[in-house]
């Protein structure tokens, strides 16, 4: 098991316990106690557990909450993202698109732009492009269903991505750290979007700027998988130097007035 995958694994641990002990995590990632003690440092440090005596305990700032919410959280500004995102692809373009507030913003843009043919796990993304005043061709992938975010996820949308090969993927991610590395909060969230990158030959992700510069539990991809990154204001130094040397594409879509 290569490093960053055993300390998703040992968060992963962490959140479904609570509470854990380092013996109990050494025994059940087969590592040593000092593998385990100094991955809880680091995921301490990034603030997605926090390390005590003898073990860790899961913090809860390591979730989301439901779509609805998200939706009227930083509105104007995943409004703008996804104004700005939907002027960047061409008609006939096909489009692997998640799920996630911004995604849907997107959505509401990208259907009056053209005929697209989309394919996406968001019961919203799949219900705004069928509403197209141009009529697109909407796939919606089949499996498990989420009624809080409006999705649906598992190993059955992950195969049925593997067999497609799209022009785009359009994500939306739960963190962008100061290395560039992007990240979600949510497993079964982060392997759709792994899958999607896969199946697409040019991946963008939108994200507003509370994303940029902090850490979640579950990564995504390194910058270098990422072509294009749309939020609505320009990152801090230390980001945006990891993106630009990975040859990341940054586009301002600034709110309106």
């Amino acid at each position: 098991m290569k490093p960053e995958e055993r300390r998703e694994r040992m968060a992963l641990l962490v959140k479904e316990a609570t509470k854990i002990s380092v013996d109990e995590l050494a025994t059940l990632l087969d590592t040593s106690r000092e593998t385990v003690r100094r991955d809880l440092t680091l995921l301490s440090e990034q603030g997605l557990l926090r390390k005590v005596h003898g073990g860790a305990v899961f913090m809860q700032t390591a979730l989301e909450s439901p779509l609805g919410d998200r939706r009227a959280t930083a509105r104007g500004e995943k409004i703008a993202i996804g104004r700005a995102a939907a002027a960047l692809f061409r008609q006939g373009d096909s489009l692997l698109v998640d799920a996630g507030s911004t995604t849907a913003y997107f959505a509401e843009s990208l259907k009056n732009a053209g005929s697209f043919t989309v394919i996406t796990n968001s019961t919203v993304v799949a219900s705004e492009m069928w509403s197209a005043p141009s009529p697109s061709e909407v796939y919606l992938l089949g499996g498990r269903y989420f009624g809080d975010g409006h999705e649906v996820l598992g190993p059955l949308v992950v195969d049925q991505i593997q067999r497609l090969h799209a022009d785009h993927a359009v994500l939306t991610i739960g963190a962008v750290d100061q290395g560039g590395t992007f990240m979600d909060f949510n497993a079964e969230e982060a392997f759709i979007a792994r899958a999607m990158i896969a199946s697409a030959r040019h991946v963008t992700v939108l994200a507003d700027g509370s994303k940029l510069g902090r850490h979640a539990l579950f990564q995504v991809c390194k910058a270098d998988r990422v072509h294009r990154l749309v939020t609505d204001r320009a990152p801090d130094d230390a980001v945006e130097n990891a993106l630009r040397a990975a040859g990341v594409e940054i586009v301002i879509g600034e709110p309106r007035a």
